[in-house]
């Protein structure tokens, strides 16, 4: 038995390279697994489930065909996606998840997480978070036209870059004591997230024992995928082919 975990592909016919890539992914080592978590930020920016985008199809049948094929696709929004809903995962079958989830993995308990929640340092953004997870707020922006939709996102990541550019490594990271909190209130072994793009697995000492914190890379120059089995946790690249 796997378990697969990815996190910030951004999606987007801009770079085709990762839609390949990933679309290998799903035919090669997802079709070998039991389960498959995607953490956030599979598409560089989603509007709404009516946007008619021709180069996400290809991705929605691969994650159909591996609903069909009975293995589980889990999906947890991101900070780019987070207007994916019920018209993509009735094309996909994938299942939403919180953001926490926690789940059980091979005898040890784990917290997911796209990881965004974490970066409490930054707190314009997460102001901004808290507005637009607002089931409100996102009804409001369903109900624009597409094209104005289309226009507020690209504005909206203009803007993101900028932020991120003119902000401290720090500020923009998670915060320890953040980490630390959500390891404790869910009781778990293994934190895994994503958003971060710095990927690795660090040992986080509570005191009276020891968690690790496995943070996802993006796909920007290569796939990055963490393999749980039996043997435990593994962050591996994935070579661009």
């Amino acid at each position: 038995m796997t378990t697969l975990f990815v996190s910030d592909l951004h999606l987007e016919a801009e770079r085709p390279d990762i839609g390949k890539q990933f679309l290998l992914f799903l035919d090669t080592d997802a079709k070998e697994a039991d389960d498959l978590y995607i953490l956030g930020n599979l598409f560089e920016a989603w509007v709404g489930d009516d946007d008619p985008n021709t180069h996400y199809f290809a991705i929605k049948r691969a994650l159909r065909k591996l609903d069909d094929a009975g293995i589980s696709v889990y999906f947890m929004h991101g900070d780019r996606d987070f207007m994916v809903g019920s018209g993509f995962t009735n094309e996909t079958g994938v299942e939403i998840l919180k953001d926490p989830y926690k789940v059980s993995m091979y005898g040890q308990k784990a917290l997911l997480s796209h990881g965004d929640i974490l970066c409490t340092d930054d707190i314009k953004y997460q102001k901004v978070r808290t507005m637009v997870r607002d089931p409100d707020w996102q009804a409001k922006m369903r109900a624009k036209p597409l094209k104005e939709r289309l226009r507020i996102a690209e504005e909206a990541r203009r803007h993101s870059l900028e932020q991120t550019l003119n902000q401290s490594l720090q500020i923009v990271d998670v915060n320890q004591d953040a980490v630390e909190t959500m390891i404790r209130e869910y009781n778990v072994d293994v934190l895994v997230h994503g958003h971060t793009h710095r990927p690795g697995i660090h040992t986080i000492d509570l005191g009276n024992r020891k968690a690790k914190r496995i943070v996802l890379g993006d796909w920007f120059l290569k796939g990055s995928v963490v393999r749980w089995d039996s043997r435990g946790p593994r962050l591996e690249e994935l070579p661009r082919p």
